[in-house]
């Protein structure tokens, strides 16, 4: 159950307000394109419309973290010459190559073999988070009101439950919630319609699924763990546009994930690997197996001699189709991730983002009425508009991968592939997730703890050094944005039952169990945290909740 951070606006307390025609919560491709597609749309119609986009981090890009490998499809509608607006340019991919990895070995699979979903020709590899600032300077060029540095972390509703804004977060509380000398509340955001585009597991879009039961009858939805760096390498091992995925090595085969290696710019290798988050050992630490992931033979001999510039992480949703939720409800909506618009067939979502950011905004236009909106007709515009579009038919199409993951890496790729090969995805039936991934964790007896090799600091390397890259600063003397429901449940219930797997599954080194009087406690080093939200989606009792802190904190991702 989320901490719900609902306010009736009769009840809620002064506040300074700012009152908007459309608020757009999440300054990442989805919102970012929702707001354009308002924008272009008032200006076709002649029409005057006011648009307001928050973003918690410090600037637009600060907190986007992808592959990433874009399908500029939805760009290329959106705004023809987007990549004209870039301050460098992105490197279009020339050869797909997929391993299959052993320890020491790797058996490249014939490209013949794979389905067109792991295929990238016509698309570009480069930083996501410089493509959202590109669309931050589009949009408010256009008249969107862009605020960085403002995260929302209450929902409004009037006396009907309608959604009609949010409050963003106080600041300058210390770290009993007592205001100090530098004190400013957060301001009252109001709007006719309210767009939740905070990305993967937002924190708003996960009470409001809860509150209005927008996920009734869908699939379990289901999360990856995506870890990344980029290197800078000589260049003689760079090969402009290569882009590598792997399988295998170093996961077991009951375990989903896989690698990536991404050449481009100036000599640059994106390297990374999602982990699923169903999976079962608790002793598995993500961070960890990405770090042995590098010492690969196939991979190692890009990066010898390089050197690591940054280092990130971030969570991404991965259910598909069958546990997509409702997508509005009274005053709002859910785009990008916060729905879940990822196919993670293809491990691509910055398309399916963008598309349903300017689906939503089509929607919203043709449901007002001399500035009346229509709820109702909006609800039924959004799903179709999803329903008729190509966005949807891509989903469909890869809708049962991640069911037949759950079998296993073998038998499930073989299922995957035939149906895609042999049907293009047109199988009479759906799958459907029954568990959440949280459940999937196993009990410590029933596996061996895993000894990761120390990190070289070449190849390899640790938590906090890696921290360190990903520009992470949290003001200390605030209340810990990491909530806990029940403080006796990390050593009462985690510890001995689950092995602590919270000090694993967080790429960051936040939780840690520490010895106080001969007593073991959980330390939460919120300073460290990159916002990557696996242990709201992973902590096996679901005692923990992810909740922002002060605006502008958190990560400074460069070029991610």
């Amino acid at each position: 159950m989320a901490i719900d951070n609902s306010v009736n606006v009769s009840e809620a307390p002064e506040r300074e307000s700012m009152e908007f025609d459309v608020l757009i919560v999440g300054g990442g491709p989805a919102g970012l394109s929702a707001a354009i597609r308002l924008k272009q749309l008032a200006a076709e119609k002649n029409k005057e419309l006011s648009v307001c986009l928050i973003d918690k981090g410090a600037e637009i890009g600060a907190h986007i973290l992808s592959g990433a490998v874009i399908d500029p499809r939805a760009l290329n509608e959106l705004l023809p010459n987007w990549q004209q607006m870039l301050p460098s340019e992105l490197t279009t991919v020339t050869e797909d190559r997929f391993l299959l990895l052993k320890e020491q070995k790797a058996s490249r699979l014939p490209l013949a073999l794979l389905p067109a979903s792991l295929k990238n020709s016509g698309n570009l590899i480069g930083s996501l988070g410089q493509v959202c600032a590109a669309l931050a300077s589009q949009a408010e060029k256009l008249g969107v009101d862009v605020f960085a540095g403002f995260a929302a972390t209450e929902i409004l509703y009037d006396d009907e439950g309608t959604v009609i804004g949010i409050t963003t977060g106080d600041m300058g509380l210390d770290k009993s919630g007592n205001p100090t000398s530098l004190y400013q509340p957060g301001m009252n955001l109001l709007a006719k319609m309210t767009f939740f585009a905070e990305g993967c597991r937002g924190q708003l879009g996960k009470q409001l699924i809860e509150r209005f039961d927008l996920d009734s009858g869908r699939g379990k939805q289901t999360y990856g763990l995506g870890l990344k760096e980029i290197w800078q390498i000589p260049k003689p091992q760079h090969q402009a546009g290569l882009v590598v995925h792997s399988i295998g090595w170093p996961l077991d085969s009951r375990t989903y994930g896989g690698g990536f290696a991404y050449h481009y710019g100036e000599n640059l290798v994106a390297i990374g690997l999602v982990v699923g988050l169903n999976y079962e050992n608790p002793y598995l630490s993500p961070f960890d197996e990405f770090q042995r992931l590098k010492t690969h033979p196939s991979l190692s001999a890009f990066l010898k001699g390089g050197k690591r510039i940054s280092y990130g992480a971030r969570t991404l949703v991965a259910g598909g189709l069958a546990a997509l939720p409702e997508l509005s409800f009274p005053g709002g909506a859910l785009i990008g991730d916060d729905a879940g618009f990822l196919n993670a067939a293809r491990i691509k979502g910055s398309h399916c983002a963008v598309k349903s950011g300017a689906l939503a905004a089509e929607a919203l236009f043709e449901s007002m009425n001399d500035d009346v909106i229509d709820y109702a007709r909006f609800k039924t515009e959004y799903r179709q508009k999803f329903e008729r579009s190509w966005l949807y038919r891509e989903l469909h199409q890869t809708r049962n991968f991640k069911p037949y993951m759950k079998k296993g890496l073998y038998l499930g790729s073989l299922l995957f592939g035939a149906e895609q090969l042999l049907l293009k995805g047109r199988t009479p039936w759906t799958l459907k997730l029954k568990q959440a991934d949280h459940e999937c964790l196993q009990e410590a007896h029933n596996f061996q703890p895993i000894d990761y090799p120390k990190p070289d600091g070449v190849l390899t390397f640790d938590k906090p050094s890696s921290v360190f890259l990903s520009n992470t600063n949290h003001e200390e003397d605030q209340p810990c944005h990491l909530k806990l429901k029940d403080n006796h449940v990390p050593t009462k219930m985690n510890l001995p039952k689950y092995a602590a797997p919270e000090t694993r599954y967080c790429p960051a080194g936040v939780y840690e169990i520490v010895s106080i009087e001969d007593q073991p406690k959980l330390q939460i080093n919120a300073q460290n945290c990159l916002h990557c939200k696996a242990c709201d989606i992973k902590d096996p009792t679901q005692n923990i909740c992810w909740t922002a802190p002060q605006g502008g904190e958190g990560p400074i991702y460069q070029g991610m």
